[in-house]
């Protein structure tokens, strides 16, 4: 896909551009498919690759494109995030106008509280947001792994004279019925769009595939707020930009597709909408590859989290039977491996793995202990998890099923309550 380009912007220009985008970030995302992992937690705030949360690739993408005015919209259990968010993400300069304000659901207007769906999320926000005064609204999923360079999406909006842009990826056709799936002409104008459709639309010549939505749009200020006083005043819309704002735009507006493209190569660019337990342990598990497809590595786009005043890892004894090790693996700060072995797995801040236990394939969030002679494999084990000595998870289903919850691929989900253990979320 390619887009007409009408003026080239010097620097200045688009800087000044960039300044007067103002990012909306939905973060209140409840994440039922995450089962136990979204129990006291919003999903936006389930940790990832070792040090991260899942909020913070959207944030980092946000600062490093050099949008510094963020709105974050939050809703389902928020408490992990606040706290994620007060100890890492408070460095913006207001007498730069930088910001990164938190906006929780609350009674904006009468009979209101909390949200009824994304379009309505930055509907009742819409006073707060005026009087930021932006002329671009640049609106974001904060639930999905990636790197983007928010800037190269403006510019191909202004260069394509659109009235909306849609971030877009293709997906494979038998997976397009979880996205919002769209049709596009030669110029990538969107003629059909269709929100998590039965029986998806492949691409014209590629049927195998269909293009999807990213969840991220790009509005002109005064037309998003016109879109969503009509979209509220209309008693049969869900008030969700995916189902009713750009399935009712497209045809009178020029809606225009934006395709996530690799900056540094030829393909598309990575992305991942790690929604279920099985799509968020395959996310985390890649990353323990020789090359993984996400470079968390990238000095020239850092990825921001909280920093974590903890030691570094340990990993103690070198005699047979009981040797301290991890190969293929991440493996974050305050970890103790004594005498234990760890392969292809991610092991967040403050895991402790006792002499003898063997994990494998495996993504271990933080505060988690393991005692010794402990066989784990292809599971996910939540925080604040304390494994008893002997414990063997990933190797009997019908066994694993009956304390705990194991997915269709056969990932293994376990939290303190499943062990009959107090939950205490910490981090």
């Amino acid at each position: 896909m390619s887009y007409p380009r009408t003026k080239r912007r010097d620097q200045g220009t688009h800087s000044r551009i960039i300044r007067e985008t103002l990012a909306v970030v939905m973060a209140g995302g409840r994440g039922r498919r995450l089962n136990a992992l979204t129990s006291a937690r919003s999903k936006p705030a389930v940790p990832f690759g070792g040090k991260y949360r899942i909020i913070d690739f959207t944030l980092s993408n946000c600062i490093n494109s050099g949008i510094r005015r963020i709105s974050l919209l939050t809703q389902y259990r928020a408490h992990s995030l606040l706290k994620h968010m007060e100890r890492n993400w408070s460095f913006s300069r207001p007498e730069f106008g930088e910001f990164i304000e938190i906006l929780p659901a609350q009674e904006r207007y009468e009979g209101s509280f909390e949200y009824q769906g994304t379009a309505d999320a930055v509907f009742q926000n819409l006073d707060i947001i005026r009087e930021h005064r932006p002329k671009f609204i640049l609106v974001l999923a904060g639930d999905h792994i990636y790197k983007m360079d928010y800037g190269m999406m403006i510019t191909a909006h202004l260069d394509s004279e659109a009235d909306i842009t849609v971030g877009c990826i293709e997906v494979p056709l038998a997976d397009a019925n979880q996205f919002g799936v769209m049709t596009v002409d030669a110029h990538d104008r969107v003629v059909d769009f269709q929100e998590k459709p039965e029986h998806p639309t492949g691409i014209p010549g590629r049927e195998g595939v269909a293009l999807a939505s990213m969840g991220i749009y790009l509005f002109g200020a005064e037309l998003l707020d016109d879109l969503l006083s009509a979209d509220h005043d209309d008693t049969s819309s869900s008030h969700d930009f995916g189902k009713n704002i750009i399935p009712n735009s497209y045809r009178d507006r020029r809606v225009v597709a934006y395709p996530f493209r690799d900056p540094f190569g030829d393909g598309q660019g990575y992305w991942r909408d790690v929604g279920t337990v099985d799509a968020y342990w395959e996310a985390n598990i890649e990353l323990t590859s020789v090359t993984p497809p996400l470079n968390l590595y990238d000095q020239d786009w850092p990825i921001r989290t909280a920093p974590s005043q903890l030691p570094p890892a340990k990993f103690v004894f070198d005699d047979d039977g009981r040797r301290g090790m991890a190969t293929d693996s991440l493996v974050s700060a305050g970890c103790i491996l004594s005498g234990a072995s760890v392969q292809r797995s991610v092991l967040c801040n403050n895991v402790r793995i006792d002499a003898g236990s063997e994990v494998q394939d495996a993504v271990i969030l933080p505060d988690v202990s393991i005692g010794e002679n402990c066989r784990i494999r292809r599971a996910v084990i939540d925080i604040g998890c304390n494994i008893q000595s002997g414990t063997t998870i990933g190797f009997d289903t019908e066994a694993d099923r009956r304390r705990f919850q194991v997915t269709e691929q056969g990932i293994v989900l376990v939290s303190p309550q499943m062990l009959g253990q107090s939950v205490t979320y910490a981090s």
